[in-house]
Parts: structure tokens; sequence; C-alpha cells
């Protein structure tokens, strides 16, 4: 018994020595630059210093961004480097450091915007067609010469098939009471809805709505718009994240950050491929972004308030914000509504 206090006695104090008295050495470190980390630019220049938070002698210093080393050092002198990136976003500036027989990683976050502002656009009103007003609208897709359609609200919520010109729903399907619609996107003679908090979507039969198969969400939050350009299917969640999922398994390969020209942005709720970028609405603004795919830039925004103005039923008043976008890109229409609006409009975009 004795022997064996005396061995953890002597394993203790080996544990203190190697640790140098129990610091931590990443806190003993503040990794810094000479830009502000939360506006940087791709291919921007910096200057990266990592500080000391008392005398620490250095063994050596690898620096890394993105998962690539940038720089080695045997001090603490400053470092230069160019940091070029292909999606906008967050991104990880890494020191892993020796130091007094001890080992950490020190980490920053890096914030990459657009390096320019997104064009400003207002519209005019091509035509104007009935939409259901009872319809909260989530998802809207113009296939041939018919407007498909994904309604929310829990114990509301379907997915509907409706005739243009008149606004009558030729055919409708319910879900059950326990799931809120979200987005929807057609792909080949798929009909693909989200749900919301329930981590699931549906494929349905383009024809005969016949569901034919489920998918799980990964590490997206939840489910809210979606789109897709023939081999990928975009999906929004509600962060600033748009995934990229896999046309045949619907499995999340993948994500862009949305970004303008200063910080990052989020709620986008309804989204449509529109001429190789993806238009989105932002979830209580009356707007769409316009985002470039490859960087997750916004690239324009058109505002869209006034056409508030022009719809005169609103059974859900507060909540009665724009979202729904089809395009037709056979004829370039493009067609907006929103939740509970009585009217859809087809609409042109007119640089400001």
């Amino acid at each position: 018994m004795r022997s064996y206090n005396l061995l953890a006695i002597l394993t203790l104090s080996l544990t203190i020595l190697s640790c140098g008295n129990g610091k931590d050495l990443s806190k003993s470190f503040t990794l810094t630059l000479n830009k502000p980390e939360a506006t940087l630019k791709n291919g921007d220049q910096v200057t990266i210093n990592l500080k000391p938070k008392g005398d620490i002698s250095i063994d050596s210093i690898v620096y890394s961004f993105n998962g690539k080393v940038l720089d080695r050092k045997k001090d603490l002198s400053s470092t230069d480097a160019t940091l070029h990136v292909t999606k906008l976003g967050e991104k990880k500036l890494e020191a892993e450091v020796y130091a007094d027989g001890k080992h950490a990683t020190i980490s920053a976050t890096l914030t990459f915007v657009a390096s320019e502002a997104p064009v400003l656009y207002t519209y005019e009103i091509v035509n104007t067609h009935p939409h259901n007003e009872t319809s909260y609208t989530q998802g809207l897709e113009f296939h041939g010469d018919t407007l498909y359609e994904s309604v929310g609200e829990y114990g509301k919520s379907g997915l509907l098939k409706t005739d243009l010109k008149t606004g009558r729903i030729l055919k409708r399907i319910d879900l059950a009471k326990n799931f809120f619609a979200e987005g929807l996107t057609i792909l080949d003679s798929r009909l693909i809805q989200l749900t919301w908090r329930e981590n699931q979507g549906f494929i349905y039969d383009l024809d005969t709505f016949e569901k034919t198969d489920t998918f799980n969400y990964g590490k997206s939050k939840e489910g809210w718009g979606l789109c897709n350009d023939g081999n990928t299917i975009y999906k929004s969640d509600g962060t600033e994240k748009i995934w990229l999922l896999d046309a045949e398994t619907y499995a999340e390969e993948a994500f862009i950050q949305v970004v303008d020209s200063k910080k990052l942005r989020s709620k986008y709720n309804e989204l449509e491929w529109v001429k190789g970028k993806i238009y989105a609405n932002s979830y209580q603004f009356d707007s769409i972004s316009i985002i470039n795919p490859e960087t997750g830039a916004i690239e324009g925004v058109v505002d869209l308030r006034p056409l508030k103005k022009q719809v005169n039923s609103i059974e859900d008043a507060g909540n009665e914000v724009l979202n729904g976008i089809a395009y037709n890109p056979k004829t370039d229409q493009l067609y907006v509504t929103g939740k509970h609006w009585d009217k859809l409009f087809e609409i042109r975009l007119i640089k400001k």
C-alpha cells in the first residue's frame, strides 16, 4: 500500500512539472492581425502576431490557415501572409506553439466578406395573378405551365399544384399535423419538400404526388429553403449557411456561408435557382438576395417592399411577409408572392 502511494506521488509530481506548474499554454498567447478580423477580403495581405502573456521561451511556431501551413518560425517575430479563400465566410487561423516543453494550438476566427457591395435593384410588375390567400407560402416552383407550392403552419401544411392564371388549386395533399412544411424544389420527376424542425424531407412523384421516399438532415439546424441547379440541391437552414446536398442521396456534402461586403447574413427562407445564381428571400425582409453559389457573396439585392401595398387581402396580419420565388427558364419569367398574399406577381428586375 505504501509503495502504491509513493508511485502516485511521483506520478503527480512529474505531471505538474511537465505542465509548467499547471499553466495552460493556450491561454498564454493572443493571436492577432493588423487588419479587422471580421471584415477581411479574399487575397488580403496581413501581418500575424502571436503575443505572449508574460516571459515565455519559444521553441517553434507553425502558422496555418484554412488547413494549410503558412509559415514556420523559431521566435515570436511577426509573419506576413496573403490569405486566399474560395468560399467566403468564417475561416480558422491557427498557431501551433511549442514552448517550455509544452504544446498548444491557439486559434482565431477570421470572417471574409465580399469585395464589393451588392448591386441594388428595383422592379416593375409585368403581370398580376390571383393567389390563394389561405396559403402560408414556403416554397414555390414553376414547372411546365403549372405552379407547385409548399405551404406551412402546423395543422395546415400541404403540397399544392396550382393553375397560374386562375390561382385555382388543381391538386393538394396534406401533411400530418406534426409537420410544418417548408422549402420545395423539383428535380427530374421528383418533388422534394422540407419540413421545419422535424429533421425530415419528403420526396414525391411529380405527377401523382405519391410519397416515394424520405430523408433526414445532417448537420444543418432546420429546414428552410430549397433549390437546385440540376446536379446539386441547395438547402438553407435559417443560419448563414446554405448546404449542398447530393442530388440522389440528399446527404449534406458541403456548405457556403452567405456574406455581403459587411458581414455574414442569415434567415434565407425560400430559394430559387435563376441563371446560375441563388435567389433567396430573407425572412421578415421584403427583398431578394442574389447569391453567388461558388463563393457565398451577395451580388445583388432586390427591394420589393412596395409590393405589399398591392396586396388587398391579408389573413395573417403581421406575418404576411414576402416569401416565394418561381422562375421559368424557358420564358425568363420571374414570379414572387408572400405568406397569405392574395396575389402572385410576375416582375422584371431593374438596376437602380
